[in-house]
């Protein structure tokens, strides 16, 4: 498949999402590049704004095969991975699959289950298989966990632990709709909800066919040390306890190649690193606690890395951020935005340091 054909998967998947899910069409492709990145989305917001219909609209849309998990705290690891269960007939022991081993895996109120229950998708997110009883099986693909949390209700509940939650690819907030949007919304659910009229807009073929493509596009060096940048300036700002992983690094660049193919190019633009930023790296992010009184958060932090202001002096500390020796002048820092200017010969946009 061509970077071309992307977008018009892309599109499908969105406009049939969109049918049920009113106004979040920038929510829904970013759970897209999710999948097109063989990631995971976390979608985390107050209760009643459709994080669950939105995960449920999108597997209908997939037409992979679908399994939703309501956690709970008495839910058990292997009630998601599956169990050896001895056959007497047979005299010995048959593997029962658990959910996990669908292709879309909803894991509802996913803080709500034990963290010994949360860790058993750690390898199921990380690796794409599960190991019971010391033998490994394989997940089908493509495969993705479309998570949901509620941040308000704190009673009965067991926060993430970071380790988990820098798995997921993206953090994706629905939030509320404005008065058009929700008075659209009940003309849309009056008299029935769209999501049992949806059918299948991509087939498992698509899907895998679009992943594929996505690593094929291009993405100039100085864009990606401009990434790296931004992700190392979060570990060492003052206000952040524990910045972006090198896992984020990583995610961003797969995600602003995803957000490349779906814009129909086969180059990656400074504008969808700094796009997607907010979604990849927010929830990699632990502000200090004093900061946080005083209104700081992992938004604001990303905000400013994005732009090389309030960093501290160890970040610039490479040879390349000082320039060369003797230069006379620093080499400018690709912390700062990059800007792409058009190449006639092949009308690639390729980046210089700005």
């Amino acid at each position: 498949m061509v970077v071309g054909s992307v977008r018009q998967v892309v599109r499908r998947l969105v406009e049939s999402v969109g049918t049920v899910i009113v106004g979040k069409e920038a929510e829904v492709e970013q759970c897209v590049i999710a999948l097109l990145c063989r990631g995971h989305v976390l979608i985390e917001d107050v209760p009643g704004v459709g994080k669950t219909m939105l995960a449920k609209a999108l597997a209908r849309s997939l037409g992979c095969l679908f399994e939703r998990v309501q956690f709970t705290p008495d839910l058990l690891p292997g009630d998601i991975t599956g169990v050896n269960v001895f056959n007497p007939k047979t005299t010995t022991f048959e593997f029962r699959r658990g959910p996990v081993f669908a292709q879309v895996l909803l894991a509802d109120e996913i803080n709500r289950a034990t963290p010994k229950t949360q860790s058993s998708l750690l390898e199921a997110m990380e690796e794409g298989q599960v190991t019971v009883d010391g033998v490994s099986h394989r997940l089908p693909e493509p495969f993705i966990v479309l998570a949901t949390q509620n941040p308000i209700e704190l009673g009965g509940t067991f926060p993430l632990p970071e380790a988990q939650v820098d798995r997921f690819l993206v953090k994706v907030s629905v939030g509320y709709l404005s008065l058009e949007e929700e008075v659209g919304m009940l003309d849309r659910f009056q008299s029935a909800t769209p999501l049992e009229e949806l059918t299948p807009v991509a087939t498992v073929e698509e899907i895998l066919a679009c992943q594929a493509a996505i690593t094929t596009v291009h993405c100039d060096p100085r864009l990606k040390e401009y990434t790296v940048r931004m992700v190392q300036r979060t570990r060492a700002h003052p206000d952040v306890a524990l910045g972006a992983s090198p896992r984020g690094s990583l995610g961003l660049l797969r995600a602003a190649q995803a957000r490349a193919a779906a814009a129909g190019r086969d180059y990656v633009l400074p504008d969808d690193i700094k796009e997607l930023a907010p979604s990849v790296l927010s929830h990699r992010i632990i502000v200090k606690p004093n900061a946080e009184l005083r209104g700081l958060t992992a938004a604001a932090v990303l905000a400013e890395v994005a732009v090389g202001r309030r960093s501290s002096p160890a970040s610039l500390s490479s040879p390349s951020s000082r320039g060369s020796p003797g230069s006379g002048s620093p080499t400018p820092s690709p912390t700062s935005s990059p800007s792409c200017s058009s190449s006639p010969s092949s009308g690639r946009d390729w980046c210089r340091g700005g």
